[in-house]
């Protein structure tokens, strides 16, 4: 099932269920996204950082997020714990910095709200993107030398309002 979903300023973009065959594109995805934070830590693998996306990888739970036919990112929103667990969300390089992942995160955070669902995650330490989740209501729950623990209750009002 596809949902187009356009914002102000990421304007086009549209989710689609993941298949099985997305696996490989989405693993190369993640290394590319996540190499300078693991570099930085440490934790850089050539290897492993594919491989923990394809142990991972729950196409029943994952979108693919294409523009004009071409994949730019994904994100994989998993039930567990009693809340949703936001995993895996990577942009391609040249899609960041355009609003697109605050215009993606919108669409998973109404879902959640909407089903009164808290929504966790984690995100590597000095990361980039703990600025976006801030600025959508996640907070700080836990956090260790590389991991942030962030959690988002339903409804959490966002510190900076959605642009017109």
């Amino acid at each position: 099932m596809s949902v187009r979903t356009p914002s102000a300023h990421a304007t086009g973009w549209v989710l689609r269920s993941a298949v099985a065959a997305d696996v490989e594109v989405i693993a190369e995805l993640r290394a590319t996204v996540m190499r300078a934070d693991l570099e930085r830590l440490g934790r850089y693998d050539e290897h492993r950082v594919r491989q923990r996306l394809r142990d991972a990888f729950s196409p029943q739970d994952t979108s693919v997020i294409m523009i004009d036919g071409e994949l730019a990112g994904c994100v994989t929103v998993r039930p567990a714990e009693g809340r949703l667990w936001l995993e895996h969300f990577y942009l391609a390089p040249h899609c960041q910095g355009r609003g697109l992942g605050s215009a993606v995160l919108r669409t998973v955070l109404e879902r959640a709200d909407a089903q009164g669902m808290t929504m966790g995650l984690n995100v590597l330490q000095g990361s980039a993107a703990r600025r976006l989740y801030e600025r959508h209501g996640f907070v700080v729950e836990v956090q260790d030398p590389i991991d942030v623990f962030m959690m988002r209750p339903p409804g959490a009002m966002a510190s900076v309002p959605a642009k017109a």
